[in-house]
């Protein structure tokens, strides 16, 4: 499963990725989140399960689905085509919400480290999400989380 879609992603030329597929790439890309900073906790894969949950997944499901994205995120090397093949396949909205579970992410341990920044920063880009509006999202998703703003 991992090969197969490994290979269209990275692939000359990536095909289309389906709804599942898509799903997962949001999961690594949640896991790349977490693990910029080179720390990787239970904090985060907890946030992550719950950002994944939010996406209509189980308990259960969502950390089945965070294992699988661990696995894919180590494999793939290229944000640039995650990202690509998510803007190709999902709404702006919910390209939204997906920065949101992303910022949520960095903002596990209650602080955001500069790699976190970065690679967010970068991804929004990609994901076609202007940077004052991924702004207004991280600010939406501290007060939620209950953290003050920055």
């Amino acid at each position: 499963m991992f090969m197969d879609l490994l290979s269209r992603l990275m692939g000359d030329t990536p095909t289309p990725i389906d709804s599942d597929d898509a799903e997962l790439a949001i999961a690594a890309l949640l896991v790349r989140v977490a693990r910029a900073d080179d720390h990787y906790d239970d904090d985060e894969r907890k946030r992550i399960e719950r950002v994944l949950s939010r996406r209509g997944l189980s308990a259960d499901q969502a950390a089945t689905r965070r294992l699988q994205a661990e696995v894919l995120e180590a494999e793939a090397s290229d944000t640039v085509r995650f990202t690509r093949q998510i803007k190709d396949r999902i709404a702006l909205e919910d390209r939204c919400d997906v920065l949101a579970g992303l910022w949520e992410v960095a903002y596990a341990d209650t602080r955001r480290g500069q790699d976190e920044d970065s690679l967010i920063r970068l991804v929004a880009g990609l994901l076609g999400i202007p940077d004052r509006r991924s702004a207004q999202i991280r600010q939406q998703v501290l007060r939620r989380m209950g953290l003050p703003p920055e």
